[in-house]
């Protein structure tokens, strides 16, 4: 592996820089002070700068880095979906080839927290805590309410032959991520949403093994050791959900989650749980910035 130079790639990453993996180019972008280095793990649909405010607090007090996995933002497109192993260790070969010296703090969003517990499976001796943001759990259904399983096939049904977005959606959609991103600076908001617009199904296809891979994978990797970890629950409505849920089903299903995540704190020594009300599970590191910077000052502390 090694540097590749930014004027060799077509879309220059507004920040960072692009490293060789495997035949292919991934971005980086590190910054911060001297400190254990904080790992953002995107969820699906989202990139590395989408983290770009937890980012900039968090060189602050450490090292901070952000990232795209293969076939997401500005590296290089790969087959989707990935397994939890493949994407692991195509991190820890990266972190290693841009000289960021672990033991390293995991931060994932949802799928993202998929792919740190995976990662803390397979080199818990690089792995010196875990701050998940409103993770998934490879039991889940055992955690929902009966009617669950129907929502979720007419919720997932048809994903693949959604129709193209119409010239007032794209408008539509990029008034809202401007104003989702107002914060972040200019030369990164507005690549940043555009790269949204034109990869909306990323997050489609990213998500077609939970069922068939990466909840075997989880499973199989037996429970974390004893390291820092902290679960941050949304604990608002999920606006997609309501589209085929009603206000009941709604309740039982957040209830639900709030055990799950329960669970996973409670799967460590050292785990714990916060819930963010009102918090929503896409953005809630948008929302509630606070919270998301204070479980990471606390496990950098610990």
């Amino acid at each position: 592996m090694g540097t590749i130079p930014m004027d060799d790639r077509r879309q220059h990453p507004p920040l960072g820089a692009l490293h060789e993996y495997d035949g292919r180019r991934l971005m980086l972008h590190r910054s911060g002070v001297e400190g254990p280095a904080v790992v953002f793990l995107p969820g699906a649909g989202l990139i590395g700068y989408d983290f770009l405010n937890l980012h900039r607090e968090v060189g602050r007090i450490t090292t901070s880095v952000l990232y795209d996995r293969g076939g997401t933002g500005w590296s290089d497109p790969v087959d989707l979906p990935r397994t939890p192993t493949d994407v692991a260790e195509e991190l820890r070969s990266l972190l290693h080839a841009a000289g960021v010296p672990g033991p390293y703090i995991l931060v994932g969003h949802s799928l993202g927290a998929f792919y740190a517990r995976r990662y803390a499976q397979l080199h818990l001796e690089e792995t010196a805590g875990l701050v998940l943001l409103d993770p998934g759990h490879e039991d889940i259904m055992s955690f929902m309410p009966p009617q669950a399983a129907e929502l979720n096939d007419q919720m997932t049904s048809g994903l693949d032959e959604l129709p193209d977005l119409t010239a007032e959606q794209v408008q539509q959609a990029r008034e809202q991520y401007a104003e989702i991103y107002s914060s972040w600076p200019e030369e990164v908001r507005g690549p940043l949403i555009e790269e949204h617009l034109r990869s909306w199904r990323t997050q489609i296809a990213e998500t077609k093994n939970f069922e068939t891979t990466v909840y075997d994978e989880l499973r199989a990797g037996g429970p974390l050791s004893d390291i820092p970890l902290i679960v941050l629950t949304a604990g608002g409505a999920n606006p997609y959900w309501a589209n085929f849920m009603t206000d009941a089903q709604m309740r039982e299903a957040l209830d639900g989650v709030r055990r799950m995540q329960a669970s996973i704190a409670e799967s460590v020594p050292r785990g714990e749980q916060r819930v963010l009300e009102g918090a929503s599970h896409q953005y809630l590191h948008i929302e509630r910035e606070d919270a998301v910077i204070r479980a990471i000052r606390d496990v950098v502390g610990r």
